[in-house]
């Protein structure tokens, strides 16, 4: 599938044996398998508002686009687009949510403020699709150690955290 910032794209689609959502795997390039040399991932939470929608309330469309655009630059990668929206509360807590943002709560307090943990995100397909496509160590693309530490507890290798961050602007600064 040619992509924007990468016409050399295949999307793999992960489903759980439970017939629950389906996961990508975005392969970019023909990035090496093994331990010999790390992949370049980004594992990337599912956003309806800020992909699909271009929402300012987060940056997550700008880190969708810009993983896909660095991965390329770097001659191939792999990004896993993971079905937990808004955080792994589902899109319509997410919407529920921004309504408490809007009274001021940042996102972690006003997942907690519904009655979730601040982050219900699992890592557990995330690393088995790793493994299954053959990517056994990883040089992550994250600004978040949550991540790091939970996808390491699965038996993933993170060789390093390659930063990944983007400007806030008015409506997400907060």
């Amino acid at each position: 599938v040619p992509l924007l910032d990468s016409h050399d794209a295949r999307i793999i689609a992960f489903r759980p044996d439970d017939g629950g959502l389906e996961h990508l795997a975005i392969i970019i390039g023909e990035p090496a398998t093994g331990t010999d040399k790390p992949v370049l991932a980004r594992l990337h939470s599912e956003c309806f508002t800020g992909d699909l929608l271009g929402s300012l309330r987060c940056d997550c469309g700008d880190q969708l686009r810009g993983a896909i655009s660095e991965i390329a630059r770097a001659g191939g990668g792999v990004l896993l687009y993971l079905a937990q929206e808004g955080r792994g509360i589902g899109l319509v807590n997410k919407l529920r949510a921004y309504e408490l943002q809007d009274r001021g709560f940042d996102t972690m307090d006003a997942n907690e403020q519904l009655g979730f943990d601040a982050d219900e995100r699992i890592y557990l397909p995330a690393a088995e699709m790793l493994r299954q496509l053959g990517f056994s160590a990883v040089r992550l693309m994250t600004n978040n150690p949550e991540k790091i530490a939970a996808l390491s507890a699965c038996g993933v290798e993170i060789v390093e955290r390659v930063e990944h961050a983007f400007p806030a602007n008015k409506h997400n600064e907060h």
